[in-house]
């Protein structure tokens, strides 16, 4: 049996790989029908701005206490009990009878979603460590690969017009069925990993060089979310799609990142990491330039499939970075610059929205175009001193 082979058949493995995809699926599901919830509301993009910022918000309180509960009971556990209310949390959205209680649902939505994504990232690197085998970024191509099939279940949804309660419904049974049943199998195999009770600080940011390294992640970050959220409603509004082929965009756009991040690893050893992440931003402007400027449903999902190849590798080069910092443990400042990046992700998508209310939604888009000029500009900083 080849070590690849022998890479698949590891159990616990299996499980982080079937944690990314369950998360990514149910965010790429509610991405996909974003365009629907602001019909049926009839939110103004500024309105649709707060509400993506309670999303926001539930995520950004849920780091902090997602990280000490890990280290409590275990990154595995709790990725395991995270997964039991996101699921609920995502059909949650699909019952609230107005913009209030959306925005509150988002909320709770936002806290299962950033809680899992922190126990998740802590326990594939537990399991890494474990194999002695470079496999993060394999497990974040899951994560695009589950949310390119939420992004394709909402244009399939959207298409026979099954509402957002059955879409929901439909994706967290399929989706709880088949990823707990593999947690619930592996949480006992990876136990022995867990931490002691950690006196470090449950909140902390980057400082000296780290800082830098924190900002090429929120650059990225603020990009990625941008598309989940926007990338529908961007092509709602400037190519008249309808509602099922605006669902294409966020699937075209993690189609590619799940392909690019799978030979990343290749790229990487190649170049380097300062030259791939230099070229990555390149790819991402000049996907944002076809995406803004072409006029075309065809030319912008030619620019967001750019974009996802640009985006895909630079956030698996950061964590990277920051675990082999020269002057902070390993720990510390995975989780320091993680807050930068899954802080941008999710604070990309109200930002974009309060800017494409001023300016319309086309030139709100040159914010990522701005960010993808810093990550060049700091992509020097990725390379250890």
């Amino acid at each position: 049996m080849s070590k690849r082979d022998a890479l698949w058949r590891e159990q616990s493995w299996q499980a982080v790989v079937a944690a990314f995809i369950f998360n990514g699926l149910l965010f790429g599901a509610w991405a996909s029908r974003v365009p629907a919830f602001k019909g049926e509301f009839e939110l103004e993009p500024s309105v649709l701005g707060v509400l993506l910022l309670a999303l926001a918000g539930g995520a950004i309180v849920s780091f902090p206490l997602a990280g000490g509960l890990s280290e409590r009971w275990g990154a595995d556990r709790l990725t395991f009990w995270c997964s039991w209310g996101y699921a609920p949390a995502l059909a949650l959205l699909a019952l609230a009878p107005s913009a209030l209680t959306l925005g509150v649902a988002l909320f709770v939505f936002g806290g299962f979603h950033g809680a899992m994504d922190v126990a998740m990232n802590g326990w594939g690197a537990k399991v890494e460590e474990r194999l002695g085998r470079s496999t993060m970024s394999i497990f974040h191509a899951m994560f695009s690969l589950g949310a390119g099939i939420g992004a394709a279940s909402g244009y399939v949804a959207a298409r026979l017009e099954i509402t957002t309660i059955w879409h929901f419904a439909l994706v967290t049974a399929f989706g709880s069925i088949l990823a707990i049943s593999v947690m619930n199998k592996a949480t006992v195999v990876t136990s022995e990993l867990r931490n002691p009770i950690s006196k470090r600080p449950f909140f902390s940011l980057p400082s000296g060089s780290l800082l830098l390294v924190g900002l090429i992640a929120f650059s990225n970050s603020v990009g990625e979310g941008a598309m989940a959220d926007w990338s529908a409603v961007f092509l709602r509004l400037t190519s008249d799609a309808d509602e099922a082929r605006a669902a294409l965009g966020y699937a075209v756009f993690s189609i590619m990142m799940v392909l690019t991040r799978l030979i990343g690893g290749v790229v990487v050893e190649r170049l380097g990491s300062v030259t791939t992440t230099r070229a990555s931003a390149g790819i991402t402007f000049v996907g944002l330039m076809i995406a803004i400027f072409g006029g075309s449903f065809a030319t912008a999902l030619f620019g967001f499939a750019l974009m996802g190849i640009g985006y895909a590798v630079v956030m698996p080069l950061v964590f990277s970075r920051a675990a082999a910092d020269p002057n902070v443990p390993a720990g510390p400042a995975i989780a320091s610059v993680a807050t930068f990046g899954y802080g941008g992700m999710l604070l990309g998508p109200p930002i974009i929205g309060f800017v494409a209310q001023l300016m319309g939604i086309r030139l709100s888009f040159l914010i990522l175009a701005a960010l993808a000029i810093l990550a060049f500009a700091l992509a020097r900083r990725l390379k250890v001193t």
